[in-house]
């Protein structure tokens, strides 16, 4: 029997999760499906960045002690490390995802002589960007393989030094087992690094019990930090004292304010801290992660599962002309549903023009990322409501331009 909106109305009355939107400035008329690419704006956002705003003017230079500036990357970090399954001291917040990959390919590299890098052809690009540099700059060579088992355990015939994998395809959502996959790749003597982007805030991530060697990931997609908020690194507690990273700054020194003219590293996760950190955007970021304090990751989950079903089932009864490319089984997809369709660009611009937004990837991929925090179902049932619309208009269209066609004569 197919489902009404009312259905949806039902689902969103019980949803333990619905008293959180009001923590977003969701904005009027808009059903926003691109949480996976950017997170919607907490409404504390403002308040954390009038506050920093406050400290410096206070405080100026202090603020670095009197304010807790100083411990922000890793105060930062350990609260995003709850999210993902790591202990207090491992991750810390710095950079940029793509900084913070340069930074542990080179210390995986450093610690075999001769191995390879491999990394998923499916690879957001600048992954694979970096890891070709490092490849390049090294002598070793960067082989592509697929994310399947059998892929891996080909390539990984030969001398690997390094894996370098998303959790979450970027283009097709399907979520990698994340314990095999790391299981497997130490089998064979190579260490491996997880892109979290795609999963961190929705996605149950255990990085200590499936024994992960590095990690990491940016924040402003589920995370919601904001446009270019800062990035995370995790690294192993046993890596972490004998990790070597090529970009040794100065809050990275064992003993930063001792200025001398040598580097010693930390002993501690500082070690992958370059230079001073941006405190406005900690501040920011700060604002969304903690939202996440008394929410169990478990529940996020299962509606995000239960999102992504609703989504796709109501696009195989609506609209069946759109492929769905996600796998279909919640337990092996992201908070992602992707969808193929030969317009597929043109679809994505009709459907931001009618107030739905998601996003589009070459060649024909529609991308729809399903925010639980601040997402509803009748949200989902609005979209499909559009596309369907949409996508009628566009066949519409194009049987009246057959039939306005002459033969020349």
């Amino acid at each position: 029997m197919p489902l009404t909106r009312a259905d949806c109305e039902r689902l969103d009355e019980a949803d333990l999760l619905g008293g959180l939107r009001e923590s977003f400035a969701v904005p009027e008329r808009l059903i926003y499906l691109d949480g996976n690419s950017l997170g919607i704006m907490p409404r504390q956002a403002a308040n954390r960045a009038a506050m920093v705003l406050k400290e410096w003017e206070e405080h100026l230079v202090g603020g670095w002690n009197d304010a807790g500036w100083w411990d922000l990357p890793i105060t930062l970090g350990d609260k995003i490390a709850r999210l993902l399954g790591a202990a207090p001291g491992t991750m810390v917040v710095t950079d940029n995802t793509t900084s913070n990959l340069f930074k542990v390919i080179n210390a995986a590299i450093a610690r075999d002589a001769s191995g390879d890098i491999v990394a998923a052809t499916t690879s957001f690009p600048s992954d694979l960007y970096v890891a070709a540099d490092i490849a390049a700059r090294h002598g070793r060579r960067l082989r592509l393989v697929g994310r399947d088992a059998e892929s891996l355990t080909e390539l990984l015939e030969q001398p690997v030094a390094v894996v370098v994998i998303e959790h979450v395809d970027f283009r097709t959502g399907a979520l990698a087992d994340m314990k095999a996959v790391t299981s497997h790749i130490h089998d064979r003597g190579a260490l491996v690094i997880w892109d979290l982007s795609h999963s961190a805030g929705v996605v149950p991530v255990e990085l200590a019990a499936c024994g992960a060697d590095f990690a990491v990931g940016c924040t402003y997609k589920y995370l919601n930090g904001g446009p270019g908020s800062p990035a995370y690194v995790y690294v192993a507690p046993h890596l972490i004292t004998e990790a070597t990273q090529p970009i040794p700054g100065w809050l990275g020194h064992a003993e930063p304010f001792r200025m001398e003219p040598d580097y010693r590293p930390s002993s501690t996760i500082r070690r992958f801290l370059t230079g001073t950190p941006s405190i406005v955007a900690m501040r920011v970021l700060e604002s969304s992660i903690d939202l996440f304090d008394g929410i169990d990751i478990s529940a996020v989950r299962a509606k995000s599962a239960a999102l992504t079903d609703l989504f796709i089932r109501l696009v195989d009864e609506r609209s069946p002309e759109a492929e769905v490319v996600s796998p279909r089984q919640a337990a092996m997809r992201g908070s992602q549903v992707s969808l193929r369709h030969q317009d597929g660009r043109a679809i994505t611009r009709d459907l931001i023009a009618a107030g739905v937004r998601g996003d589009f990837r070459a060649p024909d991929l529609l991308r729809f990322g399903f925010a639980p925090l601040y997402l509803r179902f009748t949200d989902v049932w609005d979209a499909v409501d559009v596309l369907a619309t949409v996508l009628d208009q566009r066949s519409a269209s194009a049987s009246n331009a057959e039939d306005d066609w002459h033969a020349p004569t």
